[in-house]
Parts: C-alpha cells; structure tokens; sequence
C-alpha cells in the first residue's frame, strides 16, 4: 500500500466513524423515554413546541429543534439539526416565514418519510407593516405572530392535533383529549384577558417590535412599534414617529419584550419621561418553562395585565 492510499483509507475510516457517531447521538436524542416507540416529533420554535407538547401528552417524543433560549430570528443551524430532521417523522412549524432557515434545512435532511404540519393553515393574517427600521427589512407580506392571539392559538392547536392523528392514529383519542383538554384553557385565557383590557378597546399601545397586531385585534387595541423585526436599529424617523404616537395617545410606557434591551428604545422612554413594561412575544424561556404548556397561559395572563397596567397609569 502506498503512503497516499494509507492516508485515504485512513482519512475515510475517520469520516465514516463521525458520521456513526453523530448519527447515534442524534438517535439517543430523539428515543423516547420510556419504550422507544412513541412518534418522534420536531418542533420548530417555543410556542409551537408548548402547543405540541400540550397535544402530544405521551403519545409523542417532542424536541424542538430551536433551543428555547433563541428566538427563531437569531437561530444558526448546526449538523445535529439536520440529523434529527433526518430521523424525525413529524416537523411542526408556525409557518408565515417566520422559519426563514427551515425550508433549506428540510430539504437537506433528505427525509422521505417526514410530515410536516403548518400550524398556520386556515388560520386569518394580517398583513405586515412595511418597513420600519434604518435598513427597511421587515418580517414579509404577513405578519407571523398569530400565536399571540389565544383565539388563533386554538386553531393552530387543532391543526397540531389533526397533523398528529394523521402520522400516528394508534394514539389518536389520547391527542383529541388532550387537545381538548388544552383548547378549553385557551378559550378560557381569551375571556379573561377581553374581560381584563374590555375597559381599554380603541386605545392605543406602543411595543418595541412588530409582535402584537394579532393581540391587539382581538382585544379592540391598536398596536405600534418601534421596529418591524428585534435585531434592527430604529432611525431617526422611527423614533420622531414614536415620540408622535405617545404624545397623541397620552401613554405613560413603552413595551419591550423580556429580552430586548435596546438603547434608543430605552433613551426614548426616558426623553418621553415614561415607562417600560414587558409585553413577552414567547419566543423564548427558560428550560423548565419550556417543558410546560402552562407556560403560554402564565405569559399571556402577564401580558394582559402589562397591558392593563399601562393604560391604567
């Protein structure tokens, strides 16, 4: 054997082990807990995997395919993630683009097998504001933020839970009841929140990014904001036509999300000589919170309340 063959060989035994490697770790990932049969499910960002889990109870394996502290407009995909679309038997996405990498990651995945369920399906949009921002990006034609709308959160629920009795009917009762089960905490939080800000309809409420028109809708509010997507810098215009808004309406804070911490946001409410509140987009949490379904309610009672709060002052 020549010295460059010995090193070819070599070369291609090492890649065939890393592949083996990682394809066992991806494995080892998705495996359910207890018999290793439940459907392996991916989900794409934090409410669609709160929304999964609350219909999937233990008929399913769940792992989102973002971790739950990255927002889907900050996710950089890794190999793993490819491999655990190419094992995975369902995706579940919110869908409206807000999944910009998804489709080309989907398609390198190869994954014959794989269903996919848009949870956006049937479901009304609206349709986005174009361009605030110093460089004029915005999220697309529609706004993709439907899950911030608890009535609209039901129907993507329903599409969840008919996507999964599709790939998996042997569990089909369990993902109805279930269903159910967490439709009804929807619907409930619905009456609370219009009950909470009923006093409040036709005023006005200013967020950092463009997250809150489909919460605003179904609660006779109008929302503005600052920037259409979090990760741009507002311009001069921005602010001046912010400044405008809160001055008209008279209001005595700003809303920010949990994790925004932008400067101009905040010298602005200083400049204004008002608040900053929290209205959180649930596009991120800790682990724990992850787990738990009851997470969208908790967040959404939050921000009713934020609401609330803010034009109380």
């Amino acid at each position: 054997m020549t010295q460059r063959t010995f090193w070819s060989v070599r070369g291609a035994l090492l890649a065939l082990a890393f592949v083996l490697a990682g394809c066992s770790g991806t494995r080892q990932t998705l495996k359910a807990p207890s018999d290793g049969h439940r459907l392996a499910v991916v989900t794409t960002f934090l409410p669609i995997t709160l929304f999964t889990r609350a219909v999937a109870g233990d008929c399913a394996s769940v792992r989102s395919l973002i971790p739950s502290s990255t927002g889907p407009h900050d996710f950089q995909a890794k190999p793993t993630d490819l491999a655990s679309l190419g094992q995975a038997q369902v995706l579940v996405k919110n869908g409206l683009a807000i999944e910009a990498f998804l489709d080309k990651l989907v398609d390198s995945a190869d994954n014959k097998k794989l269903q996919v369920i848009d949870s956006s399906r049937g479901v009304a949009t609206l349709a986005s504001v174009e361009g605030h921002g110093s460089d004029g990006h915005h999220h697309g034609a529609v706004n993709p933020h439907i899950w911030l709308d608890p009535l609209r959160a039901v129907q993507q629920v329903e599409a969840i839970r008919d996507g999964l009795v599709k790939a998996d009917p042997s569990c089909a009762d369990g993902y109805r009841r279930n269903a159910a089960a967490y439709i009804g905490q929807l619907r409930q939080l619905n009456s609370e929140i219009a009950a909470q800000l009923k006093p409040y309809r036709g005023r006005t409420f200013v967020a950092f990014h463009d997250v809150a028109p489909y919460f605003a809708q179904r609660y006779g509010l109008k929302a503005a904001f600052l920037v259409d997507v979090p990760e741009l810098n507002p311009s001069p215009a921005d602010l001046q036509r912010v400044a405008a808004q809160v001055r008209q309406n008279q209001l005595q804070a700003l809303l920010s999300g949990p994790q925004e911490g932008n400067r101009s946001f905040n010298a602005l409410a200083r400049d204004l000589g008002i608040g900053i509140g929290v209205f959180d987009p649930i596009e991120t949490a800790a682990p724990q919170a992850a787990a738990d379904p009851g997470t969208y309610l908790t967040v959404m009672r939050r921000n009713g309340a934020a609401l609330a709060q803010v034009f109380a002052r």
